[in-house]
């Protein structure tokens, strides 16, 4: 716990940023689930609808610094490439 005004600023500090963090962790992910379930289910235009609406999430995701920039861009050309090949 505690024991210096510091620390305790410090320590309410994190945990909204923690709250932050996870708020956007799980939008992108959900972006993401709903890419996956699209593949799956082979429709085309839902999974190439999806990516459309998560890639600026993804992005987001990264520029806020919740995920690193490398690991947003590897995400969405991962995504894309996967989507690509399904449509092909």
């Amino acid at each position: 716990m505690a024991n210096h005004k510091s620390a305790e600023k410090r320590n309410r500090q994190s945990q909204v940023r923690r709250l932050r963090n996870k708020s956007n962790r799980s939008r992108m992910k959900t972006a993401i689930r709903k890419i996956d379930e699209a593949v799956v289910a082979g429709s085309a235009d839902e999974a190439r609808e999806a990516l459309k609406q998560a890639i600026p999430v993804i992005a987001k995701t990264a520029s806020k610094g919740t995920i690193h920039k490398k690991t947003a861009s590897r995400k969405i050309s991962r995504l894309t490439k996967r989507v690509n090949q399904m449509t092909a």
